[in-house]
């Protein structure tokens, strides 16, 4: 090795500077001597005279328009993954085109819609930290009654049709479960993933299935079953006769075996857990601000939200393979489903069109605030939010993921920002000077900015403030890229003055 690296160093000058023939001579010699593979002999004596070009830098594809247009989408579907905003954008994206919220250049338009899953949760990474909050939480009396109601585990639903629901309690006790609370009703479809949630003051069996009928009265399909699990309350004759009125199927699931009901586990988690919190809950006012976020929520996770469905399930040794279909909400599941009568999805089709799910997403928030204040210790931070119309709620989609959890049953109380400056703006009697160059040429960068202010201008600037002209001009780009997103008339300077005032916070 020490030879060939003496060979290189002799003849790489002499290969650098020869013709093509040149060079091919050269290199026909130098293989036959060192046994190199062509290509890696190539490699060698460019590396060695400095002249490897190395591997081209990628295009950027989606540029500040395209990413701008994302994070409002992934705020209007309520930050899920990228795998279901990708099904749910077409969707979103006409309903809020369809009620005059969203304006996307076609140009736009087309690379959000061809962005792909995995692209989308790594443009969305920055704005999906800010949010993230750093938390976990005997024996059964085999009855008579208990043995009459027949056990149905996770594995044998058989692909049932639209109408057999599991269903749970959430209780919503806070840190203790002493004392009387609120908790919800939670009923989940396993053929679509319909899943509705209802309020109940105290934890009462008569008053399940008070809830139970008013839940089925809303759905736009009729209830054949219930799965529960071996909880007292739904173990017992007032709900058994129930179920034997209405003609419903009652089974349950086996004891200490959450896995026979991990459709309804599921959605206690990302849909009750997700929208209404942790924290505790007493007495008729804060359960009737439960059951206003919840009537809400049906339709917003019902029609709007995608959700994943197990297509199968393999396992090899200790390893289990898993399938899932592509995610669909409970809607268009109902629609493909061949079990569906027409009525009910003529039904559906019209409550759809009337849904707006930008508007239904700023309900959940006037509803989560309500409910804050209803929660027992809140702290005043909580109380004191006030609510958005519906215009600034949409405005706000493209900046709200600065502030990190946007939910405010989920908020953590934070310090006061500091809101005055402590350095003198370098950039601000240029900074006219420095829009125009840019409405000139859009595509310059701060360094070559920077270049052209101490040539033209004269002026003299210190090389660590590159980075603060960096960023005013990230905050022009952002500025422009949510005007033309939105196709609203904010100004540039109004804008980049609250993204400078966020970055000193910061």
């Amino acid at each position: 090795m020490a030879t060939r690296r003496e060979l290189i160093e002799a003849i790489a000058g002499r290969y650098h500077a020869a013709t093509r023939i040149e060079k091919k001579k050269i290199l026909d010699e130098f293989i036959k001597v060192t046994g190199f593979h062509r290509k890696h002999a190539i490699r060698a004596l460019k590396r060695h005279t400095g002249n490897s070009s190395g591997p081209a830098p990628r295009a950027r594809i989606y540029d500040e328009a395209a990413v701008t247009a994302l994070t409002i989408l992934w705020e209007a579907a309520d930050r899920i993954c990228g795998k279901r905003l990708k099904e749910a954008i077409p969707t979103l994206v006409d309903a809020m085109e369809r009620h005059g919220h969203l304006q996307l250049e076609p140009e736009v338009r087309s690379r959000v819609m061809a962005m792909s899953a995995a692209t989308m949760d790594r443009v969305l990474k920055p704005a999906r930290d800010r949010g993230k909050q750093g938390r976990r939480r005997s024996g059964i009396n085999n009855t008579p009654l208990r043995k009459s109601i027949a056990v149905r585990t996770f594995s044998d639903w058989n692909d049932p049709p639209p109408g057999f629901f599991e269903m749970d309690m959430v209780a919503h006790c806070g840190k203790s479960v002493a004392g009387s609370h609120a908790h919800s009703l939670v009923l989940t479809d396993i053929a679509s993933g319909w899943t509705e949630g209802a309020a109940m003051v105290v934890r009462e069996q008569t008053l399940i299935t008070v809830t139970v009928e008013e839940v089925r009265l809303k759905l736009p399909f009729p209830m054949l079953g219930l799965d529960v699990d071996n909880d007292s309350a739904f173990i017992n004759e007032t709900v058994v006769d129930y179920c034997k009125d209405r003609k419903l199927e009652l089974t349950r699931s086996r004891a200490y075996k959450k896995n026979d009901q991990a459709w309804i586990e599921q959605k206690n988690g990302s849909v009750v857990r997700r929208m209404v919190g942790y924290g505790r809950l007493e007495g008729v006012a804060a359960t009737t601000a439960l059951g206003e976020l919840h009537d809400v929520v049906r339709l917003y996770v019902n029609f709007f939200q995608p959700s994943f469905k197990l297509k199968s399930k393999i396992r090899e040794g200790a390893k289990v393979k898993k399938k899932y279909y592509l995610p669909a909400t409970p809607y268009e599941r109902l629609l493909a489903n061949d079990r569906v009568t027409n009525e009910c999805k003529e039904q559906l089709r019209q409550t759809f069109s009337k849904l707006d799910p930008v508007h239904l997403l700023n309900q959940i928030r006037e509803c989560q605030r309500n409910l804050v204040q209803q929660e027992v210790g809140s702290g005043s931070e909580k109380g004191t939010e006030t609510s958005q119309n519906l215009n600034r709620f949409v405005e706000n989609l493209a900046t709200a993921w600065h502030d990190g959890e946007i939910r405010p049953t989920h908020r953590k109380q934070s310090t006061e920002p500091r809101m005055w400056r402590t350095r003198i703006d370098p950039f601000e009697s240029v900074w006219p000077v420095v829009e125009q160059w840019l409405d000139e040429r859009p595509d310059a960068n701060a360094k070559e900015l920077f270049h052209r202010l101490q040539t033209e201008l004269s002026m003299s600037f210190d090389p660590g403030q590159l980075r603060t002209l960096q960023r005013r001009v990230k905050e022009w780009r952002t500025a422009i890229a949510r005007r033309l997103v939105l196709g609203s008339e904010v100004e540039t300077e109004q804008f980049a003055t609250v993204g400078q005032a966020r970055g000193r916070q910061s």
